[in-house]
């Protein structure tokens, strides 16, 4: 047995862009992609992302290089998710809610080499360029155009997306990996412009995340998935690349709303679908939703434990919803709550609470606990008892860009610590209790109350600044910011005079949607202010009711 080793036949690299080459094969005349009234097959669309893999060669990026791409949830958005790693590069998408002096901090530390440009997001990413310092390497852009919006020559871009396309090689022999630890993709965790957090991620383990989504999600062969998840979100917990294997067919939209979205789940039968709980509560709150669905459609949510009353509105409907729960550090989901046929017997509401949980780890992870910080021990499961959850398994991230400090403080003893607070069940399923770092999560976008606070501060007439979550019945959660004034201000600025100055600097979702004024915020008795007591004060402010996307 000793002498049984690794060896070329038996280790072949894992990556998950061999599912495009075995579903052109398979799945060859099948549909890959719907968008509008374009429809391609799973031949296609492998024949077009090798042409734009070698176009992308051709251009100079070689092995390792990051490529970035700013871009909804349309075609080539899905391409380049086979086509950036065919040619060897890291593909690094860029969450379009972001700013443009946040683009160009993303930008400049992945040191990107060539940005995909959506035709919507032109003048965003030409900002973000501008902000770059005047002797800084500014990356190659190529211009993707769309059939519903005027196409023009721009004279700031290389190329266009379709050119590539036209112009590749056929015959183009993509780039394999060399070893499965490999990088395939960096994906930013929020947008804090002073020490951005790119998180790494192997083709192995996205590989592993990706069968192990389809596994635990039980998809079958040939579903059709509509995209109301964004891509650019931890690439679409990597579906992007799991729908391959099982020859889905890929609905594209470039935006949506709740009409939209009914209307193609009946046009295309559609039977999949990803997003977080704002989605949910968009979906059972419209007079479109009023009729049931003619075919049940799966909907798979995470980002923020999904409320009962929507779980309970939403199932009515047609919509039979999972719950998990993963980070951009994981790749996708790590923990779901798989549900059991026993449960089903229960009341809707007491249905909807365990539902609400994040449940147990997925096949693919190797071990979850949640720990007693301070002893490091498995807390008792009770369901009462705090620790922080922790996580190992190949779907754990390779560690941060050129961040070791931060790479090793939350990857150590054997663990990834999250950062989350949860708790045990007796029969072993977690729940998440609260965040710690006060990350904020609003219609599953992560943002940092840190940020917002800092915008704040910038007023010439705060004093103090305090941002926490308060519950929202449309997003989950939105920023409330708590403030205090400094004494002798001449004009003091009202609620809407602080969230127009915060719009003035920061992206829109973070910009606080309450804003409290106080004397002088609550602290302890080392002068930190105390957040808890804040959150408690927000929770009893009651939900707002904010319903716009």
């Amino acid at each position: 047995m000793d002498q049984l080793k690794p060896s070329a036949p038996n280790s072949s690299p894992l990556t998950p862009i061999g599912f495009l080459e075995r579903a052109a094969t398979v799945y060859a005349d099948c549909p890959s992609i719907i968008y509008n009234s374009v429809t391609y097959s799973w031949s296609e669309t492998y024949l077009r992302c090798v042409k734009v893999a070698s176009s992308i060669v051709s251009l100079g990026i070689k092995r390792g290089q990051v490529v970035s791409v700013v871009a909804p949830n349309v075609p080539a958005m899905y391409e380049l998710h086979f086509a950036i790693p065919m040619a060897g590069a890291v593909l690094n998408n860029i969450n379009l809610r972001l700013d443009a002096r946040t683009i160009s901090v993303l930008l400049r530390h992945a040191e990107s080499k060539l940005v995909f440009v959506d035709c919507q997001s032109e003048s965003l990413v030409l900002e973000a360029l501008s902000l770059f310092p005047p002797n800084s390497p500014r990356p190659y852009l190529v211009f993707i155009t769309d059939d519903e919006f005027e196409s023009r020559s721009k004279v700031d871009f290389n190329k266009t997306y379709e050119s590539m396309v036209r112009n590749g090689d056929s015959n183009f022999n993509w780039v394999r990996p060399e070893n499965e630890f490999d990088p395939l993709m960096l994906n930013y965790t929020s947008g804090t412009t002073s020490s951005p957090k790119g998180v790494v991620h192997s083709h192995r383990g996205a590989y592993i995340v990706s069968m192990d989504s389809l596994s635990e999600w039980s998809v079958p062969k040939e579903p059709v998935y509509l995209w109301t998840l964004p891509m650019f979100h931890a690439n679409g917990w990597c579906y992007t690349w799991a729908l391959a294997a099982v020859g889905a067919t890929n609905v594209c939209l470039r935006k949506f709303d709740a009409s939209a979205i009914y209307g193609i789940i009946r046009k295309h039968k559609v039977t999949h679908m990803c997003g977080a709980p704002v989605v949910l509560n968009m979906l059972s709150n419209v007079p479109d939703g009023s009729k049931p669905l003619e075919n049940p459609v799966h909907v798979l949510t995470a980002g923020a434990p999904p409320p009962a009353a929507v779980l309970f509105r939403t199932e009515a409907l047609g919509f039979l919803v999972s719950h998990g729960y993963g980070l951009t550090e994981t790749g996708g989901l790590v923990l779901c709550c798989s549900w059991k046929q026993k449960w089903n017997k229960l009341p809707a509401t007491e249905r909807a609470r365990l539902k609400a949980r994040q449940g147990v780890k997925t096949p693919g992870m190797a071990e979850v606990d949640v720990i007693d910080p301070e002893s490091e021990k498995s807390v008792n499961r009770d369901g009462k008892t705090l620790g922080e959850v922790v996580l190992r398994g190949g779907c754990v991230m390779l560690g941060y860009l050129k961040d070791p400090e931060g790479t090793s403080k939350c990857m150590k003893n054997g663990w990834f610590y999250t950062g989350d607070v949860g708790v045990m069940h007796p029969d072993g399923y977690l729940e998440i209790k609260d965040r710690s770092k006060d990350v904020i999560i609003s219609g599953g976008e992560n943002l940092s109350s840190v940020e917002v606070e800092s915008a704040l501060y910038s007023h010439p007439a705060i004093n103090e600044a305090a941002v926490v979550a308060r519950p929202d019945e449309f997003w989950g959660e939105t920023p409330c910011a708590f403030v205090s004034l400094k004494n002798g201000v001449m004009e003091r600025p009202m609620e809407k005079d602080l969230m127009a100055f915060c719009r003035a600097k920061l992206p829109h979702y973070m910009v606080p949607k309450t804003v409290v004024f106080q004397d002088e915020l609550p602290k302890t008795s080392t002068g930190k202010i105390q957040k808890y007591v804040l959150r408690e004060m927000a929770k009893k402010m009651g939900t707002t009711k904010t319903s716009r996307l």
